[in-house]
C-alpha cells in the first residue's frame, strides 16, 4: 500500500484546477447595449446637442475631426473640469490651455474656427492633444461649417 504524502496531494490539486481553468467553459461575450455609432458630418449646431445631458454620447471636436469622449464622461460630460468642451469645437481651449467659454466659437451658423493667431507651441499642444485623442476615442465624424455643401449633403 502506498503512502500518499501531502505534497503530492497539493500538486495534484493544482493539476487538477488548472486543468479545469482551461477547459471550462467561457461566457459569450457581452457587447454594450449602445446604437451603433456611424461617421458623420456635424456643423456646431448638429454637435451641440451631444453634451452628455441624460442619455445622450459625449462628442467633442478638435481640428476638424468629432471624437465620441462619452468613455470619459466624469471628465468630458456634465460637471467635469472639461465640460465646457462637451458638443463644442475644443480646439483652441485645448491649444491654449483654457477652459474658459471665450475660447468656444459664439456662431454657431458663422465660420469655423481657422486657430489663426495661436503661435507654434500652441498648435504643437494641439497636435498632442489630437493625437492623445485619436489613441483613446473613436473618431465619429467631422465638423464642417454650418452652410457649407458638405453641410447641406449631411442634411439631407
Amino acid at each position: 500500500m502506498a503512502v500518499v504524502a501531502p505534497i503530492n496531494l497539493i500538486l495534484l490539486s493544482l493539476f487538477i484546477f488548472m486543468v479545469y481553468m482551461k477547459l471550462r467553459p467561457t461566457p459569450p461575450v457581452a457587447y454594450p447595449k449602445s446604437k451603433p455609432t456611424v461617421f458623420r458630418t456635424f456643423t456646431p449646431r448638429t454637435l451641440l446637442p451631444f453634451n452628455g445631458i441624460g442619455d445622450c454620447p459625449v462628442y467633442l471636436a478638435v481640428n476638424g475631426r468629432v471624437f465620441d469622449v462619452s468613455a470619459g464622461r466624469n471628465f468630458y460630460g456634465p460637471g467635469g473640469p472639461y465640460a465646457n468642451f462637451a458638443g463644442r469645437d475644443a480646439s483652441r481651449g485645448l491649444a491654449c490651455g483654457s477652459f474658459d467659454e471665450g475660447m468656444l466659437t459664439k456662431d454657431l451658423d458663422g465660420p469655423l474656427d481657422t486657430l489663426q493667431g495661436l503661435g507654434a507651441e500652441e498648435m504643437d499642444a494641439l497636435r498632442g492633444w489630437e493625437e492623445r485623442f485619436q489613441e483613446k476615442y473613436l473618431v465619429v465624424g467631422k465638423l464642417v461649417p454650418a452652410g457649407s455643401p458638405e453641410a447641406e449633403a449631411a442634411g439631407r
